[in-house]
């Protein structure tokens, strides 16, 4: 093991979270070693803010929640306990061991680990853990790294490299793939050949990820603020089409719209606003869609219905893969089912249509349409310019001819004898 002092590796204990630092503490009053481990140090040493700080003890998750009183235990497969400060929650995992296949504690399926609650040692804790960058442990008491992999060479080289063999370290979780992807592309590292050499061949155990799990991690992936190079990386190692199979002929030269909106999506972070999952998969699934909504229409469908109808086979042939939440798939139709209603530039439709709560994103996607389909251009800039003027313009350009249509006055009604 190497330990890595104060002065050498810069990091201020001000810069760590303090509610972390508490439960540290405690545990080390108790006589059970304690460190912050994983993401947050390496964000750290790499000059970027951690979003949680982790804790790793050689204490039981019992015995963490009979030290803290604010600690509640959680998991099946990883045993843990949270120990909440207010808005922020500690989370606590005890040293994992590697432990045998036949163990009780632990479940493994054709390589694939399914359960694991093996207690460790340090050490194995931190070979157990996926990349070396990950594996950096740091104690604040001495403010001092603990390195049992040359993680922290590797930090400082900005290289990407799995602990263990990698082909082992893959088929134990799957998702490892895409973890690797998120952290070369996000943090800007050169990936270890060993490490990016057996992907592309095992891209298809993807396929063995429960659909909500990879829901969880495609989040991580495209709204970090790198969505358009994360597209890139997932498709020149195969594992985009085991996420979304056979949407574009090819993946490598995806659609217009699907490119731009990936960009504006990393724009948007970049500046600081809202970005939704649900506009990107109604990008994401837009071609599928539309060429099943003009079947429907060509058999007679009403437009809206036949893009409802096209939208919920789409999602349904996704979730197969990637399970999409509810909330989400709901708003990638509602963008959908609000195209054929910007033709519609007469009457109070019109006026009601900018108030509805997904105009914004379907206005949003009408302009990304631009991109594949020029004759739209027009329509687009008329409802880019209704947005822009005062409203006795608004209410002049609904009209039909620039003129206000007749009122039909209301028949009499008979009176009842």
């Amino acid at each position: 093991m190497r330990v890595i002092e104060c002065k050498d590796h810069g990091i201020q204990s001000r810069h760590v979270s303090a509610n972390a630092c508490k439960v540290i503490e405690r545990l080390q009053q108790a006589g059970h070693a304690a460190y912050i481990v994983g993401g947050s140090i390496r964000d750290l040493l790499l000059g970027h803010r951690p979003k949680d700080f982790d804790v790793a003890t050689s204490a039981t998750p019992e015995q963490v929640r009979e030290l803290m009183r604010n600690a509640r235990l959680i998991g099946r497969r990883f045993r843990l306990a949270h120990v909440r400060f207010g808005r922020e929650i500690i989370e606590v995992a005890t040293f994992r061991g590697n432990g045998s296949e036949d163990s009780e504690h632990r479940e493994v399926d054709q390589g694939r680990l399914i359960r694991d609650n093996v207690y460790g040692t340090e050490p194995e804790d931190a070979e157990r853990r996926d990349f070396t960058i990950n594996a950096l442990m740091y104690d604040p008491a001495t403010e001092t790294i603990r390195d049992h992999v040359d993680g922290y060479e590797d930090v400082r080289a900005r290289r990407l490299r799995l602990i263990g063999d990698p082909v082992t370290r893959y088929r134990e979780d799957p998702v490892r793939l895409l973890r690797a992807i998120r952290f070369m592309v996000k943090l800007d590292l050169t990936m270890e050949p060993a490490t990016a050499g057996p992907m592309v061949s095992m891209a298809p155990l993807l396929g063995e990820i429960p659909p909500a799990r990879l829901f969880d991690e495609i989040l991580k992936l495209f709204l970090s603020g790198c969505a358009w190079p994360t597209y890139q990386a997932l498709v020149r190692q195969a594992l985009w089409k085991e996420l979304f199979p056979d949407l574009f002929p090819d993946p490598a030269q995806p659609p217009p719209l699907v490119e731009q909106a990936l960009k504006n999506t990393d724009d948007r972070v970049a500046r600081g606003l809202p970005v939704t999952p649900g506009f990107l998969f109604a990008a994401f699934l837009w071609q599928r869609v539309k060429a099943r909504a003009d079947q429907l229409i060509a058999a007679g469908m009403a437009p809206v219905d036949a893009l409802a109808e096209a939208g919920e086979e789409a999602m349904a042939a996704q979730a197969r893969q990637v399970a999409i939440h509810r909330r989400f798939s709901t708003m990638s139709k509602e963008i959908w089912c609000m195209q054929p209603r910007f033709e519609k530039r007469r009457g109070k439709r019109a006026l009601r249509l900018i108030n509805e709560r997904r105009f914004r994103a379907a206005y949003d996607f009408l302009l990304l349409r631009v991109l594949e389909e020029p004759e739209l251009e027009e329509l687009a800039q008329w409802w880019t310019r209704i947005q822009e003027v005062d409203n006795e313009e608004k209410h002049r350009m609904v009209q039909p001819g620039g003129k206000g249509r007749k009122r039909r006055r209301p028949r009499k009604r008979k009176a009842v004898q």
